[in-house]
């Protein structure tokens, strides 16, 4: 069955014709914007089609309009929407891998099957995914999602196993350390962007 994905976020309207500036929300713009396809206001029936689309010129984001969206007075409905786009997974994702949204929620054990917490949220540093497990005894912690540490990825079970040595959960956990550190910022899209599977798959992963 198809689902949505988020994909962008209207911040702001453009000239008369219905235009409206989208916040990028998806690795892939250019695929995802592409004139003819169909958008989908989240939590809403109202399918758009996009018109028109190229990236702002003058800062971030991306341009477009719709055909069901002739002039400015339609496109102020639209003003920091959550734009979504459906998808098929068995042709979005490659063999093993998810979407970071089925990652949130996954039981993480270590290899002696004790729990260590729960995949909480989702973030990317630079090309490598990390998720933030809470919820268990080490207190919360940032989990790479690389072959090195993950030896089971399967969030469509519900399970994470993880090499707990590689990760030394020894170390004091979060509540513990200074308070003095800012708290981590992670966007929105972190909950909704395109997963996969570990760097390199993952020995005992489907």
């Amino acid at each position: 069955m198809p689902t949505r994905l988020v994909v962008g976020q209207v911040r702001g309207l453009h000239g008369l014709r219905g235009a409206v500036r989208v916040e990028v929300l998806t690795d892939h713009p250019e695929q995802r914007f592409a004139p003819g396809n169909v958008l989908h206001v989240e939590g809403d029936a109202l399918s758009l089609t996009i018109d028109s689309a190229q990236p702002v010129e003058d800062g971030p984001g991306w341009r477009l309009s719709f055909e069901e969206v002739p002039d400015r007075q339609r496109a102020e409905s639209l003003r920091e929407v959550y734009l979504e786009i459906e998808v098929d997974r068995a042709r979005d994702l490659e063999a093993g891998a998810a979407y970071w949204h089925e990652v949130v929620g996954a039981t993480v054990r270590d290899s002696t099957g004790a729990v260590l917490g729960s995949v909480a949220d989702v973030y990317r540093a630079g090309e490598t995914e990390v998720y933030v497990v809470r919820g268990g005894q080490p207190g919360e912690f940032d989990m790479p999602a690389v072959r090195d540490v993950i030896t089971t990825f399967a969030p469509e079970r519900g399970e994470i196993v993880v090499d707990e040595a590689v990760l030394d959960l020894g170390a004091p956990p979060a509540e513990a350390q200074s308070t003095t550190r800012k708290e981590r910022r992670r966007p929105r899209w972190s909950r909704h962007g395109k997963g996969a599977r570990p760097e390199k798959p993952a020995e005992g992963a489907p």
